[in-house]
Formats: structure tokens, sequence, C-alpha cells
């Protein structure tokens, strides 16, 4: 067996009849260094993008929280002072209609007081 037999075997495993005898790999494609960091500049402006939408949300909802939380006490205030205006005045409808109080003698002013 010659050297140019042997390399026309070796090419007949991979060429055919009216076929090119040059094949072409396909590469895997990478990125470069350049690609990888814009990508990750990338990543890391639409994080900080995500993060600062979360925070503006928050700090929306603590106004509405701010301000519900003043309108509930200033609610529960007045609460409070209707109900004691409701016992002073259930007072003074207990106080007419008791037996002791009906008896008792309205005062009228008198003379006033020398020193």
């Amino acid at each position: 067996m010659t050297y140019s037999s042997s390399l026309s075997i070796g090419r007949q495993r991979f060429s055919r009849r009216n076929q090119n005898s040059v094949t072409f790999k396909k590469e895997s494609l990478r990125l470069g260094p350049v690609s990888n960091s814009v990508v990750l500049i990338i990543l890391a402006c639409l994080l900080g993008l995500v993060y600062l939408t979360q925070v503006t949300k928050t700090n929306a909802y603590s106004y509405q929280i701010r301000s519900l939380q003043t309108e509930q006490k200033s609610l529960k205030d007045e609460r409070d002072e209707l109900e004691v205006a409701s016992a002073r005045l259930q007072a003074l409808d207990t106080i007419k209609n008791n037996a002791q109080s009906q008896s008792l003698v309205s005062v009228a002013p008198s003379s006033t007081i020398q020193n």
C-alpha cells in the first residue's frame, strides 16, 4: 500500500461522488469577554430597576398606611369622646328620674357675702 492510496482511503470515508471533499465543522457559539461583561452589566441594571420599582411601591403603600392610621386614631378619639358624652347624658337622665333627686329643693341665689 502506497502513501497516496492510504490518503485516498482516508478521504473516501468522508467524501462521496460529486461531493466536495472539504467539510465544515460547526463550532460551538461562545461569548467573548466583552460580550460577557456587557451581558452582566445589563443584568445588573435590570436587577437594580426591579429593586427600585419594589422600593417605590412600598414607599407609596407606606404613605397610604400612615394616612389611614392617622384617620383611625382620630376616629378612635372621636368615639371615646362620644362615649363620654353619652355616659354624661345618660347620667343626667337617671338623676332626673331618681326618687331622691325628686325630693331635692332647688336653690335660689341668696344675697352676696361681704367680708
